[in-house]
């Protein structure tokens, strides 16, 4: 097969849970555990740090590859979804996998995945551990799909484990209360491993407090001594929490020589070094046009923030969700006087446009239904004027049909 091919394959043949939802998700770790004897368990052949949350730890993730690289380390970084190519999932020093890798990998395993039906997920973690262990690299961060506790990444056994913050996401998964959540991401906690907090929530708190002190882990809440003076390339205050949580992971980590000017430079250059997107991303100016992948309320209510600071003289907002978000308590979150670009983002689980106008209608919303996510875009783009402001997002898919 091709590379395009083996996608296809990948992407139609196994069910993915950001195409399917529900129907995907494999919620055991059994298949990932065989998989990786057969594979000769890679996961234990390079360090590692993991990390959990609702919110923050896409960008907590490069944060700690970017200032782990400018120390002059090899860093694998793995991470989900990807925007533009499957390969944005697996890279090392910001390097995505190679295209040959990714063939012959998928190739000579085919039987395997096939007879033993694994989800799409559980083969692209064998398939980046695989690659860490075979490239030896000295560390690699390990981003959470979904969850913690029954994640295929949860075969880990990390230098330090990470959880940036709970909110109220994939209810339908982990529960319908901060508590409930909380204790899925707290499955990531392992015996004897420091964990760090990046935000205290009063809801939370006994919970990681109390699985800590069972398994005799370390536990830091980054938030009660705040990292200062630290400033990063990825844009929006809400990183400032994120920085919390990494810095406090930095102090946990034993056996790597991680300077100060390693970390400031690291953090300035998250971007050039492991090629994020999506975060408060600036696509132009006059009009400014901004993206971000938040898809939740809580990570929606921070964006939302960031909007208001921003100067501008009209406010043009291209939005569009998945079907098994509670689209409704989000639209809560928007303003009334933005004009809207209702849209589809193009996948099965995408939410129908007319279906998204009516909601937002009943909360006071205004705007028009657009065929498809780029035909939305290039109308806010039309009607914008030079001083206007254009914000994209909704849903990952949304951002990831515009960068």
């Amino acid at each position: 097969m091709t590379y395009q091919e083996t996608l296809d394959w990948m992407f139609g043949q196994l069910p993915m849970y950001q195409q399917k939802g529900a129907a995907a998700l494999n919620a055991k770790l059994d298949n990932i555990i065989h998989f990786c004897e057969v594979l000769d368990n890679p996961q234990r052949k390079f360090k590692s740090i993991h990390v959990a949350g609702t919110n923050g730890k896409g960008s907590s993730s490069h944060m700690l590859a970017s200032i782990l690289q400018e120390a002059g380390y090899k860093v694998g970084l793995y991470t989900s979804p990807h925007l533009k190519d499957f390969r944005e999932r697996i890279k090392i020093n910001g390097k995505v996998v190679g295209e040959r890798f990714v063939m012959d990998f998928i190739a000579k395993h085919q039987p395997f995945f096939e007879y033993n039906k694994l989800s799409f997920f559980e083969m692209t973690v064998g398939m980046a551990f695989s690659y860490f262990a075979e490239e030896q690299v000295d560390i690699a961060v390990v981003e959470v799909g979904l969850g913690g506790r029954l994640d295929s990444t949860n075969i880990i056994t990390p230098e330090v484990s990470l959880i940036t913050n709970i909110g109220m996401d994939h209810t339908q998964f982990l529960g319908d209360t901060l508590e409930k959540i909380a204790l899925e991401k707290a499955g990531i906690i392992k015996p004897r491993v420091p964990v760090v907090i990046s935000e205290t929530q009063p809801e939370t708190k006994m919970i990681f407090n109390l699985i800590a002190h069972q398994l005799k882990s370390n536990i830091v809440f980054a938030d009660r001594e705040p990292a200062t003076g630290y400033a990063t390339d990825l844009l929006g205050e809400y990183q400032h929490k994120n920085i919390n949580g990494v810095m406090a992971t930095i102090a946990q980590l034993k056996g790597f020589d991680i300077s100060d000017e390693a970390v400031s430079t690291g953090l300035k250059n998250v971007v050039a070094n492991t090629g994020l997107m999506g975060r408060w991303q600036i696509l132009q100016q006059n009009p400014l046009v901004v993206c971000d992948t938040a898809h939740n309320k809580e990570g929606l209510q921070l964006v939302l923030k960031q909007v208001e600071k921003q100067s501008y003289k009209k406010l043009h907002i291209v939005l569009g969700f998945v079907s098994d978000k509670d689209v409704r308590s989000v639209l809560q979150l928007f303003p009334k006087e933005a004009h809207y670009y209702f849209v589809r983002p193009g996948i099965p689980r995408g939410l129908d446009a007319s279906a998204l106008k009516e909601m937002a209608k009943e909360q006071g919303l205004m705007g028009e239904k657009y065929g498809s996510v780029q035909q939305g875009f290039q109308k806010a783009l039309s009607n914008a004027d030079d001083k206007d402001m254009i914000y994209v997002g909704g849903s990952t898919f949304v951002v990831a049909e515009v960068v």
